[in-house]
């Protein structure tokens, strides 16, 4: 009996601190926060869910931010607006209580068992609902417990929306507040025309037209490694973002082929030379085997050439560095064993300190932009100070990237060594002419509507 005290004891104290928590929230996003996960503290369940009539599922338990167009969401929009039409008193929830497509994917989204908790106005009227699913039968307490919480919950939720009523202090001020709008529309009469030169003055600014466009740090002239030849990567001997010195051996390539390959060219050239000793012992007596000699002859010849450039691809199967460095390549366990094919890059090795802004400008930003203008990056890692550089090239073609769309790739030289390492993202700020102020406000809106209307 003592155990069950307490835990009824330790039950109406979380009751009450979730209720002072509820009184106490700044804000509908709190609230709302609060009912769907803190919940957790009075009775244990697996999910949650507040719904909005006006605007949905606003609030899941366990999700920082909802995606309004993910099947999940989709799924309880429909379960809610159903159960809505269907009851609007608490009560216990599953499968069999709703329609045939909602049951179908039940299982799918949500336990077994469900309890609907509707949220209605001081007038009566539905304007959302909660729903607490869990794994095992709710017992009658569970429900009052619930039932008790969400009661109060709602009452501060009201009280949060509550619409402010007039009051003789309002009117008041209503009165007064027309009274200045008044005195103000008879000053603006006596100095528009100050103002309207302001604003066309203001408006005939120049300032220099910008585009923001994504970014990174990238190596100014790195040396590429391609495959030199047809073959299946064996093995890499460095990792990635690793210091290479210069001939230091970077991935070799399965050898089994080309060793194969090799050896069957040396009995190849072996067996022709041992064919042109026995013509030549021949020719002494037979005329027939002299003329043979030449065509033996240029057969050896064809088979040392065969032999040579074996082994000059045997000679190629490590690949060393060109250049001290760092090694710029995905992950080895993903070309270990692909075949590649001869020119397809593999590694990069660059200079860490000979870095660059590569940026790419999206087709319908495609501003005139000269060589030295000023490129301001902002890297991701570093939003509080910027990297300074200055245009080196706008490419004259667009190319497509990789996510379909298709955009100009700019290079800026950097105006001093950065200590920030190759690869890091950000957004780029490139600044173009001198233009008016109302054409750097209009330039987008105008390009979309004549876009709209083909004018």
């Amino acid at each position: 009996m003592t155990v069950s005290n307490d835990a009824n004891n330790s039950l109406l104290l979380t009751l009450i601190e979730l209720i002072r928590r509820a009184q106490k929230a700044a804000s509908a996003d709190e609230l709302a926060f609060l009912v769907t996960n803190d919940t957790y503290g009075l009775l244990p369940y697996r999910q949650s869910a507040l719904w909005l009539a006006d605007s949905g599922v606003k609030t899941l338990s366990g999700v920082v931010q909802i995606e309004a167009n993910a099947p999940y969401v989709l799924w309880l929009n429909k379960l809610f607006e159903l159960l809505a039409t269907q009851s609007l008193s608490p009560q216990l929830v599953s499968k069999n209580d709703v329609s045939e497509i909602v049951a179908s994917e039940w299982v799918e989204w949500i336990p077994a068992y469900a309890l609907w908790l509707p949220l209605m106005t001081k007038e009566g009227t539905l304007f959302g609902a909660l729903l607490f699913a869990t794994d095992r039968a709710w017992t009658e307490q569970d429900q009052a417990l619930l039932v008790e919480w969400v009661a109060s919950w709602q009452h501060a939720w009201l009280a949060m929306f509550k619409p402010k009523s007039f009051t003789w202090s309002t009117i008041k001020q209503l009165v007064s507040d027309l009274r200045h709008l008044k005195q103000g529309l008879a000053w603006w009469r006596h100095t528009r025309f100050y103002w309207l030169l302001a604003c066309f003055i203001l408006f005939l600014m120049p300032v220099h037209l910008s585009v923001l466009a994504p970014g990174e740090l990238v190596p100014s002239d790195p040396a590429l490694i391609r495959a030199p030849l047809d073959g299946v990567v064996g093995q890499f001997y460095v990792k990635p973002n690793q210091m290479v010195k210069a001939g230091q051996p970077l991935f070799s390539f399965d050898e089994a082929t080309l060793l194969s390959r090799k050896e069957v060219a040396r009995h190849s050239l072996a067996t022709v030379e041992a064919e042109y000793r026995q013509q030549q012992q021949q020719a002494l007596a037979d005329v027939k085997a002299k003329s043979m000699l030449a065509m033996t002859a240029g057969r050896i010849a064809e088979k040392q050439a065969e032999l040579e450039f074996v082994e000059g691809q045997v000679s190629r199967l490590q690949v060393l560095a060109p250049i001290d460095g760092i090694a710029l390549f995905d992950d080895p366990s993903e070309w270990i064993g692909k075949p590649v094919q001869t020119g397809e890059r593999i590694i990069r090795v660059a200079n860490p300190s000979e870095v660059e802004v590569e940026a790419w400008v999206e087709v319908g930003d495609a501003i005139p932009i000269a060589v030295n203008s000023k490129v301001s990056l902002y890297l991701n890692a570093s939003p509080l100070s910027s990297v300074s550089a200055k245009v080196r090239y706008m490419a004259h073609d667009a190319v497509q990237r990789p996510d379909g769309s298709y955009a100009y790739r700019v290079r800026a030289k950097l105006d001093e060594k950065s200590n920030h390492r190759v690869g890091l993202k950000g957004t780029v700020r490139l600044n173009g002419e001198q233009v008016p102020l109302i054409y750097w406000i209009i330039r987008r809106p105008l390009a979309v509507i004549r876009q709209a209307i083909g004018w």
